[in-house]
């Protein structure tokens, strides 16, 4: 199998088919519950995967190779602000130079209460040991850059949103010559709930921050106020 350098296909993890299935089972939960007329599935893995469940009823693909619904760039979306009422992007912000720019712009085109699911690898688990091999280095998704899912969701803070639903999935290597038995998975399931190799992150676009600033400005009541009452307040001049 030849490598895949931009991350075109799921057939390019070990595993990765597998994977699609974990991610599928925890979106079947999300889907109902997101309405709206736009469904933007953002890359091409995104685009080769099952939403049939969602709400959403008209859903399209962009991204630069052929086969999107849409060809464009992730960092310039040939779509109007404020137009598409949810986006999910699976494990792209790895092969992107600026992923805070993608999410800007996404956030450009989503509307306000729109939904944007994103999944990715999570660089505190086994799948980082890609990254210390030469013989992966060069290979999807280890040439890219791998972020901790606290700076992903540090990043849609910034932005406004609302984070609600945050989970680690499939505890594999995506490496043949690593694949890890059945059984030590489930005891890192278990024991280690974190260092599962792929996070996947559901937010919220809010309309308000969550915590508005109170006014500092003192009110003033009207009607009877006590006296105020004596104190010291410094030393007494003798006469």
């Amino acid at each position: 199998m030849s490598p895949d350098l931009h991350g075109s296909s799921w057939d390019a993890l070990p595993g990765g088919q597998q994977l699609r299935h974990d991610l599928e089972l925890s979106l079947a939960y999300w889907w109902p519950r997101i309405f709206g007329y736009h469904l933007l599935q953002l890359g091409p893995l995104s685009a080769d995967f099952d939403s049939n469940k969602c709400a959403v009823k008209h859903q399209f693909s962009i991204y630069p190779e052929s086969g999107a619904s849409l060809r464009g760039e992730y960092c310039q979306l040939p779509l109007k602000s404020a137009s598409i009422d949810a986006v999910a992007m699976h494990l792209l912000l790895e092969s992107e130079q600026d992923p805070y720019r993608i999410l800007r712009e996404v956030d450009r085109v989503l509307v306000s209460g729109g939904y944007l699911i994103i999944s990715g690898i999570n660089p505190f688990s086994s799948a980082y040991l890609g990254k210390l091999l030469p013989k992966y280095q060069q290979h999807w998704p280890w040439n890219g850059n791998f972020f901790m899912p606290a700076r992903v969701r540090d990043w849609l803070g910034l932005l406004g949103y609302q984070l609600i639903h945050d989970e680690r999935l499939c505890y594999h290597a995506f490496m043949s010559d690593w694949d890890f038995p059945l059984l030590l998975r489930q005891w890192q399931h278990r024991w280690l709930p974190g260092t599962g190799a792929v996070y996947l992150l559901v937010a919220r676009k809010l309309e308000a921050p969550l915590t508005p600033l109170a006014n500092r400005q003192r009110k003033r009541v009207r009607g009877w106020q006590p006296a105020a009452t004596a104190g010291y307040s410094g030393r007494m001049k003798r006469e």
